[in-house]
Parts: structure tokens; C-alpha cells; sequence
């Protein structure tokens, strides 16, 4: 016995054997949110549940003393008092390469497109990495989306982060559509979360076009998808794009809806006992708005960018709603999209009085900033003037501004229009733009002259 206890003193105190997992059991079950005991496990890891039905995996989201709270990744079935909970102490893996292209697959990595497993050359394990501020490249050059409303009016810049604000049923999934397969991005990231699921794939085949799905990587986490997966979803989208665009890539990424990511959170977070702040929305949301729209952006070296579109559903198209309020505030700009133009059949239904750019003057020059700022003064004036002009109350000859704004408003509502199978490059935007333009300066020399426009 002495020698076996001198034989265990002088062991070397540094090696440290791996510690096994330790099985818990399942003490409760409110709502979505699952209750175990008797097991440790890191915030943000896999544990696997013994149910009736097989296994159920499910991630930690929070504990409370020696309390784990899991949330499932998917519908809850054949769970019972006392199920055992095994740590997988691991987290979900996503296949990176370039054979994600032309794939469609869930939040947690999972292909639903029916064409197999996701084989990489190589087992790729990517961290994402925050950037310095001061390591990103500025905003210098211009992306073409391939709609000439948003070119010519609201020009993007590659490494801008845009929000989409619209309501239900405005158009919001096939302006999206239409920018994948206009873009000259080298790479699309498309996040459809919370959306219906017959639109997931309405939006793959007939929206998105083979052409399109050939360059783009579609992550899905529809309606019926449980929180966590909505929530997954929305970032594994980003570390997608964060990948190809540390592969020196251009990306675009298109995120439908930035909304229903804050609903998905707020969903956890009140299931596990966060106080509700603003509307019902918890604290926690708006931590974690900013933190996913800053991974978007320009790289820095020999990284390329992130050109992002959130879109965010406004309930009741109230531009002050929490989170279009806050995602506003955190964006590069915006794109509304008004329900009066969509009913009038005006298509894409952007409004470019509400609309905005801010690194628009960063990435054009001198006269296209002019030629924007003249149509969009016009539109105003005859949106502010629009009812009187309705009723015949308007003398024409009393405001030669607004008789030259009435004259040039078919002109640029005939420009802001497009199909949605048609793509206009950004130079034949900008020469129909210049066409606009040159219309307005001849009818305000006519006007000038003592004509009548």
C-alpha cells in the first residue's frame, strides 16, 4: 500500500486526464424550454436528450445554479419526467468550402435540398474572428445590384450594410430576388427566416432562377422552424459569409427578416426569465442586433466584403417600430418599400423620398450625386402637392418648380419601375438616369424661355 501511494505522490501534477461527461436528467419542461440537473455544460453547447421517439438534441441557453435551461432544435416528442440529458460538450459543425454553392441548407448545416451530404475537400473548422474597426477597408466603390432604382437613386457601395424596411406582402422576397440575380457579387448568401414555407421554395426556383442558385448559398429556417433554429439560421448565415469573404471574395447577403431574428430571441429570452423591456422585447435583443449587423462589412488585407441587406418587417408599416427603430439607427441606410406604390402596381414598390444611402456620396461622383438629388426634390414636391393636384385645385403656371416636377413625374416613374426577370447593369442605369435628367434640364430651359412644359 505504501509503495502504491508513493507510486500516486509522484505522479506529475500537470497531466490532467480528460473529464467524462456526466448524465443529467430532465426535471421540467415549461413551454419551449427544457430543465436539467445533474450535468454541467457550457453555455452554447449540444446535449442530447433520451426521449421515446430517439434522441433529441438540444442547445444551453442559460443556467441557473446548478439548473441548465436547453432549448430544442427542433419539435418536442416523446419527452418524459426524468429523461436523461449527456453533454456532448460540442457545438454544431457547418461544412465550409465551395461546395455550399448552389446548396440549401438549415440553420444548424443541415442540407434540405435532397442532393446528399455536404463533402469538403477538406474538414474545415472556421471561427469567425471580430475585425478592428480601424482594420476595415472604407467604403470606395460601388455595387451593382442590377436595379436601376436602386443604381441610379440609392447607390450601394461594397461593404455597406442595408436595411429593407417593408411591410407583409409588399415585395420585399422578389426586389431580394432580383438583386441576386442582378448583382455582380462573386458570391450570394441568402437567409430566408421565419418566412412561410412555401415561399422558401417559390424563392429558390422561381425567384432565385438556376443562374442565381449556381453562386449562392440559401439557409432556411422557415415559420414552423423552433426558435433556436430561426436564431441559428440568422447566424449561420453571416459566418457563411464571413468565410468566403475571408477567402478573398465578394459577397452579398441578402437576410429575410433581421425581424424575426429579434422575435426569435425574444422568444428565448422570456422563456428562460429575461424581463421584458420595450413591447415585449427583452433587453438581449437589442445587444444582439448590433453584434449580427456589424459582422458585415468590408474586410481588411487581402479579405474581401460583405455587402448586406437586412430586410425588417414593419408590423402595421410603422417605420417606429422597436426594432426598425433600432436597426435604423445601426445601418448604413435604408430602402422602404411603400404599400401604395405595390397596390398601384408600381414595381419594385421603392420609396425614394423615404429612402436613403449613406456612403452614397462616398462611391459616385459629382454629377450623379446632382442628378439624384434633382429627381428626388421633384418627387417630394409632387407627393407634398399631390392631392391638390388630384382635386384640380392646382393652377398650372402658379409654381414653375411644381409644373416642371408634374411634367417630369411620368418620366422617372417610368424609370424607377422594372419587371422582375429584367436586370439593368449599373452604366445603362445610370444612362437611363442621364436620359431622366436631360428631359428635366431641356423642360426647365423651355420654361425658362417663357414656354409652357
Amino acid at each position: 500500500m505504501r509503495n502504491f501511494s508513493g507510486f500516486i505522490n509522484g505522479l506529475k501534477t500537470d497531466v490532467q486526464l480528460p473529464r467524462p461527461n456526466v448524465a443529467g436528467k430532465l426535471v421540467r419542461v415549461v413551454g419551449l424550454t427544457l430543465e436539467a440537473v445533474g450535468c454541467r455544460a457550457a453555455v452554447g453547447s449540444i446535449c442530447r436528450i433520451d426521449t421515446c421517439n430517439g434522441y433529441l438534441d438540444a442547445e444551453v441557453v442559460g443556467f441557473a445554479g446548478d439548473k441548465l435551461y436547453l432549448m430544442p432544435s427542433e419539435e418536442m416528442k416523446g419527452v418524459i419526467p426524468g429523461a436523461k440529458v449527456i453533454p456532448l460538450g460540442e457545438t454544431s459543425q457547418i461544412p465550409f468550402g465551395p461546395q455550399l454553392l448552389g446548396r440549401v441548407i438549415d440553420g444548424i448545416g443541415t442540407p434540405l435540398d435532397g442532393l446528399g451530404p455536404i463533402i469538403t475537400s477538406s474538414d474545415v473548422h472556421f471561427v469567425p474572428k471580430r475585425l478592428n474597426p480601424l482594420s476595415r477597408r472604407q467604403v470606395k466603390d460601388y455595387l451593382d445590384v442590377g436595379v436601376k432604382a436602386i443604381n441610379g437613386i440609392i447607390t450601394v457601395g461594397k461593404g455597406q450594410r442595408m436595411g429593407l424596411f417593408a411591410g407583409s406582402g409588399v415585395g420585399k422576397s422578389v426586389l431580394l430576388g432580383m438583386m441576386t440575380r442582378g448583382s455582380v457579387a462573386d458570391v450570394v448568401v441568402v437567409g430566408l427566416i421565419g418566412e412561410r414555407g412555401r415561399e422558401v421554395k417559390e424563392f429558390i426556383e422561381d425567384i432565385l432562377g438556376p443562374e442565381g442558385r449556381a453562386r449562392s448559398v440559401v439557409v432556411a429556417a422557415p415559420a414552423d422552424a423552433s426558435p433556436l433554429m430561426r436564431l441559428k439560421g440568422c447566424e449561420t448565415s453571416l459566418t457563411i459569409a464571413e468565410y468566403f469573404r475571408d477567402q478573398g471574395k465578394d459577397v452579398l447577403l441578402l437576410m429575410d427578416s433581421l425581424t424575426r431574428y429579434a422575435q426569435a430571441q425574444r422568444e428565448i429570452a422570456l422563456a428562460i426569465g429575461e424581463p421584458p423591456a420595450t413591447k415585449g422585447y427583452p433587453p438581449s435583443v437589442f445587444a444582439k442586433l448590433p453584434a449580427l449587423v456589424e459582422r458585415a462589412g468590408n474586410g481588411g488585407g487581402h479579405q474581401g466584403s460583405i455587402t448586406a441587406f437586412f430586410t425588417v418587417l414593419t408590423e402595421g408599416d410603422d417605420l417606429q417600430d422597436p426594432i426598425a427603430d433600432s436597426a435604423r439607427a445601426i445601418l448604413d441606410g435604408h430602402i422602404v418599400l411603400n404599400r401604395e406604390l405595390a397596390d398601384a402596381g408600381h414595381y419594385p414598390a421603392i420609396d425614394i423620398q423615404k429612402s436613403i444611402s449613406r456612403v452614397m456620396p462616398m462611391v459616385t461622383d459629382e454629377e450623379h450625386m446632382m442628378m439624384a438629388r434633382t429627381m428626388k426634390q421633384c418627387y417630394d414636391l409632387y407627393l407634398q402637392n399631390r392631392d391638390l393636384i388630384t382635386i384640380g385645385a392646382y393652377q398650372k403656371g402658379a409654381d414653375p418648380r411644381l409644373d416642371l416636377a408634374i411634367t417630369i413625374k411620368p418620366f422617372l416613374d417610368n424609370f424607377l419601375q422594372q419587371k422582375m426577370k429584367e436586370v439593368f447593369p449599373y452604366e445603362t442605369s445610370m444612362e437611363l438616369l442621364r436620359q431622366v435628367a436631360q428631359k428635366y434640364l431641356d423642360l426647365a430651359k423651355i420654361q425658362q424661355s417663357g414656354g409652357t412644359v
